[in-house]
């Protein structure tokens, strides 16, 4: 049963015209009341086929951005300004144009987790589920490879033929997990299929029974006929999977894996976005907008 707060953002998101997006990190109570939920790249496309004149997106900045890069005729909010992505916000602009000179014959592919003024400066974007298929099908050689070097890894691994150049980066999150974390969870579930994201360091990902992004460790469990897991990924989404499949088993790789950033937006906050009185909205310069725009096109030109 709906809780009064929900039913009044029901009410207001039809009144006020807007369609809401959550990222899968978001907590059941506001995925409830979503129009949209998934991973970021997957609901910036939802967003432009909706009529809708008004956007919120409960996630984090940089996927504000990109629903707002392909829909620049519709109003995007961010439901909490300070909700940003350290992985995003790694690397500047200018530290992008250093590393563009230091490796000139360099093809730039940026992780879709980027802020759009790093993807001005890049030449192709990738998702987590997309990045191994498109660097196989792109021509150039050389890879400039930004900001992950753990799912840089995971893709050079599957695309040998390719010279990756790397740098020192990624999700703090995911990063700070260990091939000790591993072995201590498979010793307490002995019997559990182990699924990870491959934002994970290499010598986790390796120990992995799946490696994929969050949709796709969503979509595994629920069709695997095993019955209990190991989720190697933000720890939400191991309470999704308990109420999608009440007959199997749950666990967390850490209780460490916990995005803050992603837990800053609360259903108040969506409520107090409805009404006006919260949330940012995003405006973006038309020729940033472009330029950012590009190294996705070519991502979906590629992804065909």
């Amino acid at each position: 049963m709906l809780t009064d707060v929900q039913q009044e953002i029901l009410r207001l998101k039809k009144e006020k015209d807007f369609c809401i997006l959550a990222h899968c990190y978001q907590t059941p109570d506001i995925l409830e009341i979503a129009d949209f939920t998934g991973d970021s790249f997957a609901l910036s496309t939802k967003a432009m086929d909706v009529p809708n004149k008004n956007i919120l997106m409960c996630g984090v900045r940089f996927m504000a951005e990109t629903v707002k890069i392909f829909s620049p005729e519709k109003h995007v909010y961010l439901s909490k300004s300070d909700a940003g992505c350290p992985m995003a916000e790694q690397l500047t602009p200018e530290e992008l144009r250093s590393l563009k000179a230091q490796y000139p014959e360099h093809t730039v592919v940026a992780y879709v987790n980027t802020t759009s003024a790093l993807k001005t400066l890049c030449d192709v974007c990738v998702t987590s589920s997309s990045a191994v298929q498109i660097l196989k099908k792109m021509p150039e050689q050389k890879i400039l490879f930004i900001p992950d070097c753990n799912l840089g890894d995971f893709v050079q691994k599957q695309v040998p033929d390719k010279e990756i150049v790397m740098i020192k980066g990624g999700c703090p999150v995911h990063g700070a997990m260990t091939a000790g974390d591993v072995m201590k969870a498979k010793a307490a579930h002995p019997d559990a299929k182990f699924l990870v994201h491959p934002e994970c360091p290499p010598e986790v990902t390796a120990m992995a029974d799946y490696a994929g992004s969050t949709t796709g460790i969503m979509d595994y469990a629920v069709k695997s006929e095993a019955k209990s897991f190991i989720i190697g990924t933000e720890n939400s989404i191991v309470q999704h999977l308990q109420l999608m499949c009440p007959d199997k088993m749950f666990y967390p790789l850490s209780k460490r894996c916990v995005c803050h950033d992603m837990k800053l937006t609360t259903l108040v906050d969506v409520l107090n976005v409805l009404k006006g009185t919260e949330g940012e909205e995003i405006l973006m310069d038309e020729e940033m907008r472009l330029k950012a725009k590009g190294c996705m096109d070519r991502m979906l030109e590629l992804g065909q």
